[in-house]
């Protein structure tokens, strides 16, 4: 079996890792050159993926920003071997599918959303392994949800990343979600460490600030495409979160201490009713 990767950072270059030692032939686009030559003399990369070569691939996964995937499908849309898979694995969906969905059906190949939810706060093929999904959850958002037998071709393709499990999702209920479970979280760990108190924490954090923190430390060209591609969600999000926030400080400012107590007691009882 012959996998096409797009784009070798820290999501293309661990597939590539857990493909090549599945077994599969590994051919792998990306505008740094080197860091193609650097996956071969490593030998997880076997060739260049180049158009021509698009034709011999089972399955592409295209690993790079969102408006790069929507080019890149368009500009190789002949190029795809017909009735070929080919999966995107970026964090918002409605503008990729939108595209690519008609692209797909115009040019006879299959285009599948994928968004794996794995990951850490360091991005590059540096610090890429093969075990990066291991365990962790696929969202799949096919076109139809009513073909079971893509479903099933889809999870043999991905086997090699070893996903714990896979949840189908609308496009727009995959964006509206990760608004919430991502993408809020990264706007507000960015902007808590914006606090001019934040220079002088050393020896006064721990667990609390360190959790919070984790992913103030991002890609910030990537995840400004994300958040104006999914803006209306997000906004959404950001404008919910300051809402209950001044419920707390109202209750302080005000000196009503029942109402602060509430309000902890309902957030505590909240996150027992959503996680157990």
């Amino acid at each position: 079996m012959t996998v096409g990767i797009v784009g070798l950072g820290l999501i293309g270059a661990s597939f590539a890792k857990a493909y090549k030692e599945a077994g599969w032939t590994v051919l792998v686009h990306d505008i740094d050159n080197s860091a193609i030559l650097m996956g071969k003399i490593a030998g997880f990369v076997d060739d260049t993926l180049t158009s021509d070569k698009l034709k011999d691939c089972d399955l592409v996964l295209i690993c790079v920003y969102p408006q790069a995937t929507i080019d890149y499908v368009k500009e190789n849309a002949n190029n795809f071997r017909k009735g070929g898979l080919v999966m995107d694995s970026g964090g918002i969906k409605r503008v990729v599918c939108d595209e690519c969905f008609k692209i797909a059906k115009k040019h006879s190949f299959v285009f599948v959303g994928a968004h794996p939810m794995a990951g850490n706060k360091y991005s590059g093929l540096k610090h890429s392994r093969a075990t990066l999904f291991k365990g962790a959850p696929l969202v799949l958002v096919p076109e139809t949800f009513d073909d079971m037998k893509l479903i099933d071709r889809v999870k043999e393709a991905v086997a090699p990343a070893e996903f714990g499990s896979f949840c189908l999702s609308h496009a727009d209920k995959h964006d509206e979600m990760i608004a919430f479970t991502s993408q809020l979280a990264h706007v507000v760990s960015n902007a808590y460490v914006k606090s001019p108190t934040a220079a002088e924490h050393h020896g006064f954090s721990a667990g609390s600030y360190k959790d919070l923190t984790r992913v103030a430390w991002l890609n910030a060209t990537m995840w400004s495409e994300l958040f104006m591609e999914n803006k209306d969600n997000l906004v959404k999000e950001i404008d919910s979160l300051i809402t209950e926030l001044s419920k707390y400080k109202d209750a302080m400012t005000s000196n009503n201490k029942d109402e602060l107590k509430q309000l902890l007691e309902d957030g505590s009882q909240r996150k027992a009713e959503l996680d157990g």
